[in-house]
């Protein structure tokens, strides 16, 4: 599997955990609704920037050149479209089964609207992520001590 493929998948049906937990939260306590979103945001942000960190460090750790790194760039914008589109064509249809509270909007709503958000709140903190995880392992690199120079000594034959 691509690997932007499995990051849109997870962070996409992490999206739908957290939006029907939301809803059925909603539905039982519903004063507590601002902080629940808050929650809701706060864990979908750190799944992404822990995965970005991770994405980053691997990257730089494979390619100590930073010209020569990967194109997470790329692969996480994919992933954040997949993510968006995707949550976005789940919720929708979710909505439609009883017991499901996800806002009640419509199909265009969810892929547009609902879908760039989502495809943001992917792709931002993924590249936030990302550059924290290739300063830190730049960051060991520089601290770790120089190997020190191998001297060869070579041995004076003794003539006497």
């Amino acid at each position: 599997m691509n690997a932007w493929v499995m990051r849109a998948v997870a962070l996409g049906a992490l999206t739908i955990v957290l939006r029907t937990l939301l809803g059925f939260a909603m539905v039982y306590w519903p004063t507590g609704g601002s902080w629940m979103r808050i929650l809701s945001l706060i864990v979908l942000l750190a799944a992404v920037v822990t995965w970005g960190v991770l994405d980053g460090r691997a990257d730089r750790r494979a390619n100590s050149d930073p010209e020569r790194g990967a194109d997470l760039t790329m692969r996480w914008l994919k992933a954040g479209a997949a993510g968006g589109l995707g949550s976005g064509l789940a919720a929708w249809l979710l909505d439609y089964l009883p017991k499901f509270d996800l806002g009640d909007n419509g199909l265009l709503f969810e892929i547009t609207s609902g879908a760039s958000f989502i495809v943001l709140l992917i792709f931002v903190p993924a590249m936030i992520g990302v550059t924290i995880g290739r300063y830190l392992v730049g960051r060991e690199a520089a601290k770790a001590p120089a190997e020190p120079e191998t001297i060869v000594l070579k041995k004076e034959s003794a003539t006497a």
